[in-house]
């Protein structure tokens, strides 16, 4: 039998295989800022934006910054409901 055209044997312990990674383990999450509002930091995976329920998206309270989403007018939260 000729075994001249035989892939190389992959190593498993140097790939990734199917299912195991983590798709938000390259994310850093400790530069994302925070408005107290957020269920978590922007970007994070199974989150999104939604408009701030304190001051329905204008970015402003009575004249000043909303303190729920520091002027943003957006919160991150959880979807999907797991």
């Amino acid at each position: 039998m000729n075994r001249e055209h035989e892939p190389a044997p992959v190593d498993l312990a140097a790939e990734s295989v199917a299912g195991e990674e983590d798709p938000g383990a390259s994310i850093d999450m400790s530069q994302a800022p925070m408005a107290p509002g957020d269920e978590a930091p922007p970007g994070t995976p199974g989150t999104g934006e939604d408009v701030c329920p304190r001051c329905g998206g204008s970015g402003k309270l009575a004249g000043t910054t909303c303190p729920e989403c520091q002027g943003r007018g957006k919160v991150t939260v959880g979807i999907g409901g797991a």
